[in-house]
């Protein structure tokens, strides 16, 4: 199931995920997740190492599940175009890849870690819209769809496919699918209508 994590600028997304993650303390309430966690954080982090290693991050390498990661993350292309395909040094905190690439190597690599649960905060925000159309069907959508996976964006167009939305607005919470927060929340409608152009609209 993918959970989306909407709101404006300062709502508290990634306060959420870091509460959840352990990095915050908890002041009401209780947070409980079951089984392993791989976390995307909005800032990729890459290592001075190979992007397979980047990847793999000290797991066995199985090639069949290697090679649909990279195929669910977009990495084929880029792979081709450098010599040392994914035997390519990124250096320091991989200053030779762009944004997006470096976006899809941390993505990579929580999607091969297989854990039960995935946190992304913000995961497809640097990657071109036709790259991250595909990521998002084919990783999030696809490779992960047996996961419990809590997706944060501004991009409603996105959120709108996921199968639950949670809306932050001024220190509330709202859940529901796309169209139930539509009909039930004048503020969501409004950040549909504004990022979208259409509350009907931007379904992926």
């Amino acid at each position: 199931e993918i959970v989306a994590v909407v709101g404006r600028k300062a709502e508290g997304k990634s306060t959420l995920a870091a509460g959840i993650l352990g990095q915050i303390e908890c002041s009401r309430g209780r947070v409980h997740v079951r089984g392993s966690v791989s976390y995307i954080a909005q800032t990729a982090f890459i290592t001075n190492a190979s992007i397979r290693e980047n990847i793999l991050f000290g797991a066995p390498f199985d090639e069949k599940r290697y090679e649909k990661v990279i195929d669910a993350c977009a990495l084929g292309p880029d792979l081709k175009t450098m010599k040392a395909g994914d035997g390519t040094e990124v250096g320091e905190r991989g200053v030779t890849l762009s944004g997006g690439q470096k976006q899809r190597v941390a993505l990579a690599r929580a999607a091969y870690a297989d854990a039960d649960v995935v946190v992304a905060d913000d995961p497809l925000s640097a990657m071109d819209a036709h790259v991250a159309l595909h990521v998002f069907k084919k990783c999030f959508r696809g490779l992960l769809r047996s996961k419990s996976v809590l997706f944060l964006t501004n991009q409603i167009n996105f959120a709108a496919s996921c199968d639950k939305i949670i809306f932050l607005d001024g220190g509330k919470a709202s859940v529901g699918t796309y169209r139930e927060l539509c009909d039930a929340s004048a503020a969501f409608a409004q950040l549909a209508e504004y990022e979208v152009g259409s509350v009907d609209g931007g379904m992926v």
